[in-house]
């Protein structure tokens, strides 16, 4: 149709003027220029059915929050959690927005190609206003954090909440992949994942089964002993790792372990991990305490200070790998 409209056009024209070369030039120049307008707007037409019918397809997402549709693969994402954050990236999709952990301390140093991402507040008090500015497509986060701000957060944009965060990150891995229609690449990495834990477990052979792991936190003011219920929790158990029995447990931690607990940090490795300044911590009251001294880790000199971006705050694929990482380093090559 747009093609023979050119046509009628051009026709039309030359019965208003009088013959010749020049004529001739300037029906050469609109057939030449309607023909091309012609295959562009063809082409365009056929992407557009090629997007409604296919990748552009609306879909139904149940999350713990109900049902969200959303259209297409999303590509302007909003993280509010570090979690949500790992699984963007080790998918291969960089936010335009995430939240902070605490204001000031930037994104996961483990991460990489952050630096276009913008900052939309806090964890704890997402900024709503710089979140629509980005005019996302999706918005991550979880019912635990975020669940009062959820109804605001879905008048912006397609909004997807996990029940929880940390101990389940498997699962929502699974969720956030389903959200951003990247199912098969998610599939692809914990394979991935599953394969270099049996790599680990190769390089361990029989000496996997014979050191006991302890993993202490040191926050401000508070020190934490990490049980089985938590990210890091579910990275030993996949590795294999054995835990000292006040850690064998089916619960996240032992919170605000004063010195008296000291004996329930020991193992035959301690792991421990900074969160915060370190002179607003617990890691000086704790480490120059006569218990830590007696502990056999410390007295074999086998207590390791690992990232706490990747041993807490990551929970997620990318991170659970670095832990494997620290685990290769110190167990198996050590």
């Amino acid at each position: 149709m747009v093609l023979r409209m050119i046509v009628i056009c051009v026709m039309d024209r030359k019965d208003t003027r009088s013959g010749g070369s020049n004529q001739l030039i300037w029906i050469k120049k609109r057939l030449f220029v309607g023909l091309f307008l012609a295959v562009v707007f063809a082409l365009a037409a056929c992407g557009g059915s090629e997007n409604e019918g296919g990748s552009e397809k609306a879909r139904t997402v149940e999350h713990a929050m109900g049902k969200t549709e959303i259209k297409g693969t999303p590509g302007r994402i909003v993280v509010l959690d570090t979690g949500e954050l790992d699984s963007a990236m080790s998918l291969g999709v960089t936010p335009v927005g995430s939240v902070e952990a605490v204001e000031g301390l930037g994104f996961p140093s483990y991460l990489e190609n952050t630096d276009s991402i913008e900052y939309v507040g806090t964890i704890e008090e997402p900024n709503l206003e710089k979140i629509a500015t980005l005019s996302p497509d999706l918005i991550l986060s979880s019912k635990l954090r975020h669940e009062q701000i959820y109804d605001q957060l879905s008048r912006i944009a397609p909004t997807v909440f996990t029940e929880t965060t940390g101990v389940t990150w498997k699962g929502n891995f699974a969720k956030h992949a389903e959200a951003l229609n990247r199912e098969a690449e998610a599939k692809k990495i914990m394979a991935d994942y599953e394969n270099r834990l049996r790599g680990f477990g190769q390089a361990m052979g029989g000496r996997l089964g014979e050191t006991e792991v302890s993993v202490v936190r040191f926050l401000p003011g508070e020190t934490r002993i990490y049980q089985k219920e938590s990210f890091i929790g579910t990275v030993l158990e996949d590795a294999g790792v054995p835990r000292p029995p006040s850690q064998d447990v089916e619960k996240f931690a032992i919170l605000n372990a004063s010195s008296e607990f000291i004996p329930k940090m020991g193992g035959d490795m301690i792991f421990v991990t900074v969160y915060g300044p370190e002179d607003e911590t617990t890691q000086q009251e704790i480490t120059t305490d006569p218990l830590w001294s007696k502990l056999d880790a410390v007295r074999q000199d086998s207590v390791y200070e690992v990232s706490d971006d990747l041993w807490m705050l990551g929970i997620g694929p990318t991170a659970a790998n670095g832990v494997v990482d620290d685990l290769e380093t110190h167990l198996a090559e050590g």
